[in-house]
């Protein structure tokens, strides 16, 4: 065994090969993998070997593309089989709802490059004869999709590793890991020590154990899973014999389970509401391809369902039960990407669908590693995307909850209700008095959306225009009309100190910084190929000091950043403020007409202008109010300790009375947002994106000196861009706005992308925002788009299409 290496992987699961595998591809041979004990002994050696392409996420669909691409090479270039059968998928549906998310995947499908075909049920019957069709109102199918065998999947990927140079470790237990004092790593195994650069973890069932050793807590349980493998049927047995083609798998998404044949017979895997979180405190040391207890009273719904679509389910015996362990996260998608506050230390964890998900998880990790950047925004699967709020006891609700909802629909909407309430902000019971209907971010909750008396505070969701909408339209106009509300107290917030400071954040962002005190400008952080990772709202406090304001959702990545940049000199100061500072934004023309009333500070345009920020007292309470909001209108942003909240919200509730103050939440927030084609990110900024295609060019300044990013920017403006942002106004819908992820088109090419979308209740439109071509990028453009399967026609407009000279916000 080498007692030095560049990289060392922890687990040799099919995650953890294809990363060894992908490492040693991008020319890092000197890289080894340790496992405790065989290849594929953990959770690989019982996967029912599935290849899903469906995932409504983008990010998740290219690392899913990726690797049933990848997976048809392996066999020519390492001479092993990989066992993949080529039979497509069948996902059924019952229900309108089910084919509206068909849709919306499909359009998801294009932007990437996936084909999908939508089937009759008559079709679905030539295709899977077995299948009783009634009921049905469709289907899709993915014709490149079926399943692999994940133990020879998983010693190809070894071999091509190996004849890559890189070496692999059986039966060899790592029993601790340390960083030294120049950060590199020393991993101590029962064999001896390696010494190494980078780590990363593929530990799979072990993975909290893993992360344990270096101090971090992984947002990783296992759940049970089990699926039954049946004796031969006499008439499978017979379209083999005829030469007939496997009919491939079969999903009744609105039962909950799968299907495909197996060695004459079937394999039915369920996804039942009750299965257990297991290895909670980890495997036992001596754990190797084990199974649970079968429990088949859990799956009796599903195996009648099953009976009643398949009927010759019901005619064949139960050859064997498996039972066995997989790993989820909070979301149900892998956590990819560098670990918070340790460098050079990477995660693989938290694979439901590791077969699927190993060869383009495997394939960006080593992009991330070896070229220092992801090639694809993977935030949707970035590590970081979960906070310190993430116990154990969270995980086992919240995982469970990711299993039992595998096939239930996935409205762009939906807010799951296990592990909640949990972070609230002091306002929380003064808003569900007033009728808020709450979503979560971050573990924080917040109002969606408010109930006007007599209506129920019950979510509604849909891909289409739901009972709320009406609701959300009120809180648009009344903040356009009057004034509204709106608790933003989940914001990510810090300061940043010291002599340092400045240098360390003019570092950072490709905009100036703000000079005077009591200023805000809005920054955004590039990554090292001149993507855009970050946006930051920063406010000068003293010459040494800055409050900075980021998305509640990316507190510990937008945190994790700006760690990893800071100097070792204790020149700079870093404070994480957001459980300790409340922000209430106030938002409509009438706003300065109540600030008035609240506080004795002079709110004029001349003594208060537009991004800058002064600390006045609203009622007894000290606040920091800055004047800004993310919904065009005249505001300010109310930043305080979080023990005054209350009192904040009370005076204002009371005060604005008189000015028809009402709350309002995010839904109406989005809905302002596009008509100002304000930008998100991880839709509208991304990594795949320079901030010249994401139209932030008057936030970009490449004269002002270095900053991370800016040298490959110039590269990449003088190569020329791929695609620009536009505003889109789409004509004559009826009952579905734009969700994201909707392919645009002109004649039959698809030339671009929405990335979010919302009807416009002051400018009374339904609108888009997009990336498409530059060529098609100009005012009056005239394209179409696929809304839920149906083409409408859309037009470019001129960005920010409600009060386009900001005379609102600036008034």
């Amino acid at each position: 065994m080498k007692s030095k290496a560049k990289v060392v992987i922890v687990g040799g699961g099919v995650v953890g090969v294809s990363t060894l595998y992908h490492l040693a591809k991008k020319g890092w041979s000197d890289v080894v993998l340790v496992e405790r004990k065989e290849l594929t002994s953990g959770s690989t050696w019982h996967a029912a070997g599935l290849l899903p392409l469906f995932n409504m996420s983008y990010s998740v669909g290219q690392l899913h593309k990726y690797a049933v691409d990848f997976y048809k090479t392996l066999e020519e270039e390492t001479g092993q089989n990989v066992g993949f059968s080529v039979v497509s998928n069948i996902r059924l549906a019952t229900t309108q709802d089910r084919m509206d998310e068909y849709y919306q995947y499909a359009g998801v499908a294009k932007t990437i490059g996936v084909e999908v075909k939508f089937l009759t049920p008559e079709q679905v019957k030539d295709i899977w004869p077995l299948c009783n069709t009634d009921g049905l109102i469709g289907a899709i199918q993915h014709p490149e999709d079926g399943y692999i065998q994940p133990a020879d999947l998983t010693q190809a990927l070894a071999k091509g590793a190996r004849d890559k140079g890189a070496e692999i470790y059986r039966n060899t237990n790592v029993v601790g890991i340390k960083q030294n004092n120049d950060e590199t790593w020393t991993v101590e195994t029962d064999k001896g020590e390696i010494a190494c650069e980078h780590i990363v973890s593929c530990s799979g069932n072990f993975a909290r154990q893993t992360g344990k050793m270096v101090g971090l807590d992984l947002p990783v349980i296992p759940v049970e899973h089990q699926y039954i493998v049946t004796e031969p049927h006499p008439e499978i047995q017979k379209r083999k014999e005829q030469g007939l083609p496997e009919m491939g798998v079969l999903r009744d998404s609105d039962s909950s389970w799968y299907m495909r044949e197996e060695a004459g017979g079937l394999i039915l895997g369920p996804y039942e509401k009750d299965a257990p979180a297991c290895y909670v405190d980890g495997p036992s040391k001596d754990s190797e391809f084990e199974l649970f207890q079968e429990d088949l009273d859990r799956l009796e719904s599903h195996i009648e369902s099953a009976i009643q679509r398949v009927p010759i389910f019901g005619e064949v015996g139960v050859k064997k039960v498996y039972n066995g362990a997989i790993c989820y996260t909070p979301d149900g998608s892998p956590i990819v990407g560098p670990a918070w506050g340790l460098k050079n230390f990477w995660i693989n964890e938290g694979h439901s669908f590791g077969i699927t998900a190993a060869g383009g998880a495997g394939w960006q990790l080593g992009e991330w590693m070896v070229d220092g950047e992801p090639t694809i925004d993977m935030m949707g699967v970035d590590p970081r995307r979960f906070g310190d709020y993430v116990t154990k006891s969270f995980l086992i609700q919240k995982n469970e909850e990711a299993y039992a909802n595998v096939f239930t629909i996935h409205y762009p909407d939906e807010e799951r209700e296990a592990g909640r309430p949990l972070r609230q902000a002091p306002c929380y019971d003064r808003l569900k008095d007033l009728g808020a209907v709450f979503g979560q971010k971050f573990g924080w909750e917040r109002a969606n959306w408010f109930a006007p008396k007599g209506v129920e505070q019950i979510d509604d969701w849909s891909f289409r225009r739901s009972k709320w909408f009406e609701h959300v339209g009120n809180e648009c106009k009344n903040v356009q009309e009057n004034v509204g509300l709106l608790d933003m107290t989940a914001f990510a917030k810090c300061r940043i100190s010291g002599p340092g400071a400045e240098r360390l954040l003019d570092n950072l962002v490709a905009n100036k910084l703000p000079k005077k005190n009591g200023r805000v400008n809005l920054c955004h952080a590039l990554n090292k190929n001149g993507g855009v990772l970050s946006e930051y709202t920063i406010a000068k406090e003293s010459n040494d000091s800055y409050y900075i304001v980021s998305a509640g959702a990316f507190q510990r990545l937008d945190h994790d950043w700006i760690q990893q940049w800071m100097p070792k000199d204790r020149s700079v100061k870093f404070e994480n403020l957001t459980n300790s500072i409340g922000v209430l934004v106030l938002a409509g023309p009438k706003a300065r007409d109540l600030m008035s009333k609240v506080s004795s500070a002079d709110f004029s345009n001349e003594n208060f202008p537009w991004l800058s920020s002064q600390k006045i007292d609203v009622g007894l309470a000290p606040t920091i109010a800055m004047r800004m909001n993310f919904v065009g209108e005249l505001g300010w942003e109310l930043h305080h300790s979080i023990e005054y909240q209350n009192h904040i919200f009370d005076r204002l509730m009371e005060v604005g009375k008189e000015f028809k103050l009402k709350p309002f939440g995010i839904r109406a927030m989005d809905s302002l947002r596009i008509e100002k084609t304000y930008k998100l990110i991880g839709t509208e900024m991304s990594i795949e994106y320079s901030p010249f295609e994401s139209s932030l060019d008057r936030f970009v300044h490449l004269n002002k000196g270095n900053f991370i990013g800016r040298d490959a920017l110039v590269q990449w403006q003088q190569k020329g861009f791929q695609n620009k942002l536009v505003t889109l106004e789409v004509k004559e819908v009826k009952d579905a706005d734009t969700l994201g992820n909707n392919p645009i088109y002109k004649g039959d090419k698809v030339i671009g992308r929405a990335t979010g979308g919302n009807y416009g209740f002051r400018v009374e439109k339904s609108l888009a925002i997009g990336m498409v071509q530059p060529d098609y990028a100009a005012v009056g453009s005239k394209l179409t788009m696929d809304i839920l399967g149906t083409t409408y026609d859309v037009e470019v407009i001129q960005d920010s299409p409600y009060d386009p000279d900001n005379n609102f916000i600036r008034a």
